[in-house]
């Protein structure tokens, strides 16, 4: 989703998970519904890989447990 339509005073954070650094409104993204900010896009950008990567391997250990794997 577009940072621009989200407002940084919605952001459950203060600080960059990442860094530490305090977030910037250019840099937030929605996680479970909720606001997140990042000090910058980078660290925004790099969550949304761990992410993409956490979901990834959720799903290989679901098929696998299933027995569904090949």
């Amino acid at each position: 989703m577009p940072s621009e339509s989200l407002n940084i005073a919605d952001a459950i954070n203060e600080t960059c998970p990442w860094s530490g650094k305090p977030i910037s409104a250019d840099a937030l993204t929605l996680y479970n519904g909720a606001v997140v900010g990042f000090c910058n896009t980078e660290c925004r950008d790099k969550f949304a890989r761990a992410i993409q990567a956490f979901e990834a391997d959720l799903q290989a250990r679901r098929v696998e447990r299933a027995g569904l794997h090949q």
